[in-house]
């Protein structure tokens, strides 16, 4: 699940750049985060790699629709106008998540990437997928390996929230 920092300050960024029932692809939404801080707000999906987090936490319940997929295989429409990784690309090896958010980029009108730093994770829950990959990132390797990303929000050089455009921004 996505940690708690700065989620507050998201959301009122959010509600500020974004009208309400403006849509929302939650990527990798564990057991369901952001839904329950911004339904009320947007119009949500979610794309799912694990299937027992989809049963488990009810995302099917949650969303207007859930794809269980793994990104790298995955196309969905474009127009979302906004998409959240919310702790997913240090689970990916660079290629891969560079693909991934490059990808997303042209399926919507802004893009947000939670990111921790320097944090190292095995596999939890019985899930292989919440091993970190890219445990040794920092500000600097996320600037160096993700380019046109903006920091948002940066939690005690923990943690941090990057934005990017999309090809959709109006």
């Amino acid at each position: 699940s996505s940690w708690d920092f700065c989620k507050n300050e998201v959301i009122a960024w959010i509600k500020q750049n974004f009208p309400q029932g403006a849509t929302c692809l939650d990527v990798g939404p564990c057991d369901g985060k952001w839904w329950y801080l911004l339904n009320d707000y947007l119009t949500m999906d979610a794309v799912e790699i694990y299937k027992p987090y989809i049963d488990v936490y009810e995302l099917n319940n949650k969303y207007r629709q859930v794809l269980n997929a793994d990104l790298a295989n995955t196309y969905y429409p474009a127009g979302y106008d906004l998409i959240i990784f919310g702790d997913v690309i240090e689970h990916m090896p660079v290629d891969k998540a560079q693909k991934v958010l490059d990808y997303a980029s042209h399926h919507c009108k802004k893009l947000i990437v939670a990111v921790p730093f320097l944090f190292k994770q095995g596999p939890m829950r019985g899930n292989k997928y919440e091993e970190h990959i890219q445990d040794e990132i920092t500000p600097e390797l996320f600037d160096e390996r993700y380019p046109g990303f903006t920091m948002l929000y940066n939690a005690f050089g923990r943690y941090a929230y990057y934005v990017k455009d999309g090809d959709k921004n109006e």
